[in-house]
């Protein structure tokens, strides 16, 4: 079984029985387990971020569901191809915790993704590059649940064409 298939059930038994789980105990109990696109082994790459110049590096307050804007530096970017496609997104890093994060939204936002956005963690490597896989792009706990302040990912990190990678719509 692979990485992500066992990541896969273990979030879906997250969120079934923890109960720090974004989903309420009435949805806990009907739940069965997340959509997800099938997994994609050219959506892993292993990056170098581009760091932004010291004057692009600046902190903003990202628009969240609830109205409570969050605060991240803009830290770089990533510069991929997927079906051909190049793609060009930032990287933010929170200011409370220095954990690396990028949302994005793209032509599957509303339609088979949340309409929001998603995101996806990214941890730097020994040597500085970073693996950004695409199969791990998650929902928004506010998709689960309005309750949760959630980011709205920036103009900047998002792409037209549809990404069919991580999770689908809730």
């Amino acid at each position: 079984m692979s990485d992500l298939i066992n990541f896969r059930k273990a979030k879906d038994e997250s969120f079934a029985r923890d109960p720090n789980s974004p989903l309420t105990p009435a949805q806990r109990r009907r739940f069965r387990g997340l959509d997800y696109f099938p997994e994609n082994p050219q959506l892993r790459f292993v990056l170098n971020i581009q760091g932004l110049p010291e004057q692009d590096q600046s902190v903003i307050e990202m628009t969240t569901t609830t109205g409570h804007p969050r605060r991240f530096l803009r830290w770089g970017r990533i510069t991929f191809q997927v079906d051909e496609e190049p793609a060009t997104l930032t990287i933010y890093k929170g200011v409370d915790d220095g954990e690396f994060f990028l949302p994005f939204a793209d032509g599957t936002s509303g339609k088979e993704t949340y309409g929001a956005g998603r995101y996806l963690d990214l941890a730097p490597l020994d040597d500085g590059r970073f693996v950004v896989d695409f199969n791990y792009a998650y929902n928004p706990y506010c998709a689960y649940n309005p309750h949760w302040s959630c980011p709205i990912p920036p103009c900047e990190s998002s792409k037209g064409a549809r990404s069919r990678w991580g999770e689908e719509l809730p």
